[in-house]
């Protein structure tokens, strides 16, 4: 605890090399924040919707887009050693990189009070079933997001280990649930027809869309990666697993046992027990990172402020939320502020890649306020966004790629590169002054007394 209590998180700076971790311990944590029960409530309309094989093939579709999508943001992340809230700061500039982690602090302490008052209905429906407790929801989303905060207020290497830990005991009892099912209900149930049909191309736009603002979001935990290899592969793994993982296990113990509640499956399998520790540690990897990306974004805006003292501020405050179910009723403007979140990773990727590198580098003085073309590259992908995003949500006035954000992400990008490279030209190539053309016209004609 006290290597914890005194570690760096690094929230203001790059992290420094000697202080990066193996590509497999940042793969863990993306899994770990991959395992989460919200996924499995899609995971069962997707089984519901395809065939045992097409809802496979979704999946596996989906998350192989959203792994590479991750790793470029997670390249970024490991070459620069800056968090998604700094890299805003290096590329919006000084008031511009406010705006935008203020954007991202907000939607992710959301998401966090959100995913706190998830946790504790079922938590009461596990506690109710197995031992026949009725205790206070409310009360159970204090204790949930407490729990949860503690992990985030000592940053990146708690989180690293509580995920290098809930790792295996989650597959382990999640493959063990799995056999039981197995076993009890016969396998040849896997293969039944699907409930309510779901169009493939569907299926893999909910597989991308319920984890595409993780994959920008991805620096905060590649900037830890030894090398910009490691990172590719760290999430590349990491989301392709992490992604996939619940939402097949929602599938097979859905089409096995009919049943769309996984912590009802594992209590009428005779897990009881298990589904306490899976419910608990599923929500809290997941939800801990919320809160740690968001308090990231504020202590961009918050700059005299300890990072730990603004986690737990701001944990406090999201656990109060979700005391008072106020969350529940903010569930259409955590959705729109998370729209304006994906084409943030579109405009550093855009930049990072294609037009100028050495912009995204650390520099403790920031010469610019605003810097213009990232901020209209983030407003097209953010308008864009929204006119694909069906009502009531968004404008739905058409259609691209089927997922909002992804629209947004590739929009931010093509606009940052479209205007960036010829910003960069004039950069390199400025135009002749009034001066060089007369030191030019001197040079074709030589004064006399030269001769």
């Amino acid at each position: 605890m006290q290597e914890l209590v005194n570690s760096n998180d690094y929230e203001r700076q790059p992290v420094p090399k000697e202080e990066r971790q193996a590509w497999y311990r940042l793969s863990a944590v993306w899994i770990a924040i991959g395992i989460d029960l919200s996924s499995v409530l899609l995971g069962v309309q997707i089984g519901n919707g395809l065939s045992f094989g097409h809802a496979l093939a979704a999946v596996f579709v989906g998350s192989l887009i959203l792994a590479a999508m991750s790793a470029a943001s997670a390249y970024v992340g490991a070459a620069t050693g800056l968090s998604t809230a700094l890299l805003t700061r290096q590329i919006f500039g000084e008031c511009g990189a406010k705006l935008i982690s203020l954007i991202l602090g907000v939607s992710l302490l959301g998401w966090f009070g959100v995913q706190a008052g998830f946790f504790a209905e079922n938590a009461h429906a596990v506690t109710h079933s197995v031992f026949g407790l009725n205790w206070n929801v409310q009360w159970l989303a204090v204790i949930g997001g407490l729990l949860m905060m503690t992990s985030a207020i000592y940053g990146y290497r708690s989180i690293e280990k509580l995920s290098v830990v809930a790792v295996p005991l989650l597959v382990i009892l999640i493959f063990l649930a799995i056999g039981l099912a197995g076993v009890r209900y016969g396998w040849a149930a896997l293969h039944h027809p699907a409930i309510q049909p779901l169009s493939f191309g569907m299926a893999v736009s909910l597989v991308i869309g319920i984890f595409v603002v993780g994959a920008v979001i991805a620096p905060d935990i590649a900037r830890w990666a030894r090398t910009k290899k490691e990172a590719i592969l760290a999430a590349f793994v990491g989301f392709l697993i992490g992604n996939s993982f619940m939402l097949v296990v929602a599938i097979i113990l859905s089409k096995l046992t009919n049943t769309e509640n996984l912590t009802q499956i594992f209590i009428g399998l005779g897990l009881g027990i298990p589904a306490i520790i899976v419910l608990t540690l599923a929500q809290w990897t997941t939800n801990t990172n919320n809160l740690y990306s968001s308090s990231l974004g504020f202590s961009v805006v918050f700059t005299k402020v300890p990072k730990r003292l603004i986690a737990m501020v701001a944990g406090i405050l999201a656990t109060g939320m979700a005391y008072f179910g106020i969350f529940d009723h903010f569930i259409t403007f955590l959705s729109i502020i998370t729209t304006l979140i994906a084409p943030i990773g579109g405009v550093y990727v855009g930049e990072y890649f294609f037009v100028d590198a050495e912009q995204l580098q650390f520099r403790a003085d920031i010469p610019h306020r605003w810097i213009g073309r990232s901020a209209l590259s983030w407003a097209v992908g953010s308008l864009l966004a929204f006119a694909t995003t069906p009502v009531p949500d968004g404008f739905g006035w058409f259609s691209l790629t089927t997922v909002p954000a992804l629209d947004g992400f590739l929009a931010a990008a093509i606009v940052q590169v479209l205007v960036g490279l010829p910003e960069r030209r004039r950069a390199s190539h400025p135009e002749e002054t009034p001066n060089q053309a007369d030191d030019a016209q001197q040079g074709q004609n030589p004064n006399p007394q030269q001769l």
